[in-house]
């Protein structure tokens, strides 16, 4: 996961804040000094609270929940659907849709009518109607493509919520915080930062600061989910390791064995014969006397 630098930060833009009257008196930790009426953002803080983000977001990544990407305003919305479909995750660029969190069963019903009138137009349903109801069908499939199009996907609530401008994504905050859902988000100078659990001090008016910014925490995301892969897979190659290790310990099992009895065999017929030598030794041995006496008896 690459770092993003001063530098970086700095010819994108990411600085410049808001005429000093539009301030948020929570955001003076973040503000570095005030040029031509306009306050100017702490970059050294922008860095380290980026960094922070990016950690939390790559947890999150890899352990395979989603991230919802919110941004309605003009100079945000293609980049966020542009690069955010690119890895796969949820994100809302048209009007956020009022108790999309607090009432999630009733978004889910909505986009589940978008399946229904797509399987309608494949299975020949669309034949049967006429001309009149087919084209407003047509026209409520498109208006729910538009608004809910992004978040087929999402079969339940996210795990997180990037928000590019906090201060026009207010409702989508105030839900979030209601359901205790982590908070990731662009904070202006106007814009307040207690409600953020992970603010990100930058400028959230100029496209070049919003591409570096979500560039940042997109290369965080497909680390987490590259680590995410490569941990399924090597639990795979392990699944499949262990029946093989198995089967070569019972083989060495049985080799054991036969040594074993090979091993028994043979320390019984060495015991016999050492019970034999021992019985030759222990017989007892004829005096000289009756040596001679036999050889007498023979030659008579």
């Amino acid at each position: 996961m690459s770092k993003v630098t001063f530098e970086q930060l700095l010819e994108a833009g990411v600085h410049f804040g808001h005429l000093k009257r539009k301030w948020n008196p929570n955001m003076a930790p973040y503000i570095f000094m005030e040029k031509n009426g306009i306050h100017i953002l702490d970059l050294h803080k922008t860095v380290v609270k980026l960094d922070e983000a990016c950690n939390a977001l790559k947890q999150i990544a890899k352990s395979g929940r989603k991230i919802l990407f919110v941004a309605t305003k003009k100079q945000a919305k293609d980049i966020v659907a542009e690069k955010v479909s690119k890895i796969g995750m949820p994100y809302v660029t048209e009007r956020w849709p009022g108790g999309m969190l607090t009432n999630f069963p009733t978004i889910r019903k909505a986009v589940k009518k978008m399946s229904t009138i797509d399987k309608m137009a494949t299975d020949g349903t669309f034949d049967n109607l006429s001309k009149r109801e087919r084209l407003q069908i047509s026209r409520k499939r498109a208006k729910l493509e538009k608004n809910l199009g992004s978040i087929t996907d999402l079969t339940r609530l996210p795990a997180a919520l990037f928000i590019i401008d906090v201060s026009k994504e207010h409702i989508a905050v105030r839900e979030a915080k209601r359901l205790s859902i982590p908070l990731f988000g662009m904070v202006d100078t106007n814009s307040d930062p207690k409600n953020i659990d992970f603010p990100i001090p930058s400028n959230d008016d100029a496209s070049n600061s919003i591409a570096l910014i979500l560039d940042t925490a997109i290369a965080a995301i497909t680390a987490g989910l590259e680590e995410r892969k490569f941990d399924k897979e090597k639990e795979v190659s392990q699944t499949k390791e262990k029946p093989l290790r198995k089967a070569k310990n019972d083989e060495n099992d049985e080799f054991s064995n036969e040594e074993d009895v090979i091993d028994e065999d043979t320390v019984e017929t060495v015991e016999a014969s050492a019970e034999g030598n021992a019985a030759i030794t222990d017989a007892p041995k004829k005096s000289p006397a009756k040596r001679t006496t036999i050889k007498k008896n023979i030659k008579e």
